[in-house]
């Protein structure tokens, strides 16, 4: 079994993939635009070139991501709750440079540093509006700070 994360956006899903696959070395393998979709759906013209399906992986991982059209998505312009894309390396410097790319033109909710669980751990809304968590896989010799 494999769970892969799937995130909406409202327009700016290309840009949103493009991206991440800088910032995080992903490869968009699929990028189907609502024109070249199911045959016979009915699709506005002004969202024809909007991606339905969004795929990219990531190592031995994935995400998946489509731009949701108006009728299909009523408060879709609310804020995003209840998810974050979370990141997991054991590597503090990868960490730290995912946290600030990623985390650029966004919303920072908390500050990168160490944490009770590890020595890099850090939450923010992109500029897409994606909640994210970045964490840092603590080695068999980390210490958690005391408090």
């Amino acid at each position: 079994m494999k769970i892969v994360t799937s995130v909406s956006f409202y327009g700016d899903c290309r840009e949103a993939f493009e991206f991440y696959a800088r910032v995080l070395g992903g490869k968009i393998t699929a990028a189907i635009p609502y024109g070249e979709g199911f045959p016979g759906m009915p699709v506005d013209p002004k969202y024809k070139d909007r991606l339905m399906h969004c795929w990219m992986d990531l190592g031995d991982q994935s995400l998946m991501g489509s731009d949701l059209l108006p009728e299909f998505a009523p408060g879709h312009d609310k804020p995003r709750n209840g998810f974050d894309v979370t990141l997991h390396t054991a590597d503090l410097a990868e960490a730290r440079r995912w946290y600030d790319e990623l985390s650029d033109g966004g919303t920072r909710s908390m500050p990168f540093g160490e944490s009770p669980w590890s020595p890099g751990f850090g939450g923010f809304v992109d500029r897409f509006g994606v909640p994210w968590m970045i964490n840092t896989i603590p080695s068999a010799d980390w210490k958690p700070p005391h408090g």
